[in-house]
């Protein structure tokens, strides 16, 4: 049982802010799901992400950019999840991205992106006839890690924004390995300084270099199965910004565009058998079905995670 926690999911859905390439924390880990890592034991590894769009929405029409083509976005991740206790979790990642149009003459961008923390910590659980019902609350953050510029979209890396959220997460596991879970999370979002004393946004002409980032709301839906060292899932989720303008006519985005999106995606996890036990793999994808200011993304990620018991004795 407590190799089945750390098989836990860890699904980088990336781009909460689609068009523009980002990794927020609250989205890229396992704020969102009912896995808990078992006290004293780290669960670390390395997650790659490719992520491509051709087409995109302005504002609600949905268009193709002839001027950069297609573009794709990298990212390179580490992720560390350490059990303080078996009820309370503390995570951290840190990723690498790289941006790239297929044409054009916008040139990429690459470079460390924003380092992010986060802890759960597990409410209450109420056995049941059919399963358990479980809680969990979470908070995370995120901190721009490089001088990135966020004024270049869509290959700027990141919004370098710094940020907050709080999560609430609600699984029932059946007996039979089946489970169901639902996620909500607020994100606060700080200002972004441009390299410029002026921008024009939501029809309005601001003679300031500061620009208000406005909060974000989003949700998951997720089911699968989770047993003998086997996870498979699938989702779907809406995000949705609070405030900002569209995309003007024939323009680039911008930071503080609204940026919403609903998707679905799948992901499968595995424990690598007898002696490669403390070694699981992973891949997942998702699809962007319709959005508004993001692009119509497809996201794959792959990643190798390795558990490291520190308590002395064997996880399984």
């Amino acid at each position: 049982m407590a190799t089945l926690r750390l098989l836990a999911r860890l699904t980088l859905v990336l781009s909460a802010y689609v068009l523009l390439p980002i990794v927020p924390i609250v989205h890229a880990q396992t704020v969102d799901d009912q896995i808990m890592i078992e006290g004293k034991t780290l669960f670390t590894g390395y997650l790659f992400t490719y992520d491509t769009w051709d087409e995109y929405w302005e504002g609600p029409l949905k268009r193709d950019n002839g001027n950069i083509g297609t573009l794709t976005m990298r990212t390179s991740a580490w992720y560390v999840n350490y059990g303080v206790t078996d009820r309370l979790n503390v995570m951290a990642t840190l990723p690498y991205v790289r941006t790239r149009a297929s044409q054009g003459v916008l040139r990429e961008m690459q470079g460390l992106q924003d380092f992010g923390v986060a802890a759960k910590y597990k409410l209450f659980s109420v056995p049941s006839p059919i399963g358990v019902l479980s809680t969990f609350a979470a908070g995370s953050a995120g901190l721009p890690m490089t001088d990135y510029t966020p004024d270049f979209y869509p290959l700027s890396i990141g919004s370098n924004s710094r940020r907050a959220s709080g999560r609430f997460t609600v699984n029932l596991h059946t007996k039979p390995g089946f489970f169901v879970t639902g996620s909500s999370a607020y994100t606060w979002r700080g200002d972004v300084t441009l390299d410029r004393p002026y921008y024009f946004t939501d029809g309005q002409l601001f003679l300031t270099s500061e620009v208000d980032m406005p909060n974000v709301f989003d949700y998951t839906l997720s089911g699968g199965y989770l047993r003998r060292g086997l996870m498979a899932s699938v989702s779907y989720s809406q995000q949705r910004t609070l405030g900002g303008g569209d995309i003007r006519r024939q323009d680039m985005p911008f930071v503080s565009n609204r940026m919403n999106a609903d998707r679905i995606g799948g992901m499968v996890m595995w424990a690598l058998p007898k002696k490669l036990r403390f070694l699981s793999v992973q891949g997942a994808y998702s699809y962007t079905l319709r959005g508004r200011n993001v692009g119509q993304t497809s996201t794959v990620t792959g990643g190798v995670m390795y558990t490291l018991p520190l308590h002395g004795r064997p996880t399984r």
